[in-house]
């Protein structure tokens, strides 16, 4: 996801209140932003926003960062990669995980073959090939993206397979503790 921008922000400001704008500005950030610019990019009151900004890292969704004198807000990404990852073993049974851990393993492997090379980071040098044409070029700079994308995604299914025991335990102890007519 990108950080929006202030165009992107006139299509969504009339369907959203002010504090759920505000939520999906924080949802995008990349490094830390301060209230007035969050406040800017949301379209909302400065004090809105900080009411909204304090209220989110009450809530644990986002931290405070002070830089200087300038106080900052970034997600929790610590809280988000766990998120991520819950929702991995809830959405999806071990084999499907297993299985979009091989087809992406597949994937990267036939980049590697096509353009002889074993990194994304190897494709992107090879941008500089004065070689390639213009389509070749936008080829590989598509794929390089993809092979990001699928690497981070194979990251978080490796957490999701590795943790999806403890998340099952974990549910069936809820469930039990839940339910004392089964215990």
């Amino acid at each position: 996801m990108s950080e929006f921008s202030r165009d992107g922000v006139q299509s969504w400001t009339e369907s959203m209140s002010a504090r759920d704008r505000i939520r999906a500005v924080t949802e995008t950030l990349r490094e830390p932003r301060s209230v007035n610019w969050i406040s800017e990019q949301a379209d909302a009151a400065w004090s809105t926003t900080n009411e909204e900004l304090q209220d989110l890292v009450d809530q644990g969704q986002l931290r405070r960062v002070e830089a200087g004198e300038t106080t900052r807000y970034q997600p929790d990404y610590t809280r988000l990669l766990f998120e991520e990852i819950r929702t991995l073993i809830e959405k999806n049974t071990r084999e499907e995980l297993r299985s979009e851990l091989a087809t992406i393993t597949e994937e990267i492997e036939e980049w590697q073959a096509t353009y002889d090379v074993e990194t994304w980071e190897e494709l992107e040098q090879s941008l500089a090939d004065g070689d390639l044409t213009s389509a070749e070029l936008w080829d590989r700079r598509d794929v390089i993206a993809f092979w990001r994308e699928n690497e981070e995604d194979r990251r978080l299914i490796k957490h999701a397979l590795e943790l999806y025991s403890d998340v099952e335990a974990a549910r069936e102890q809820m469930a039990d503790v839940a339910d004392p007519a089964t215990s």
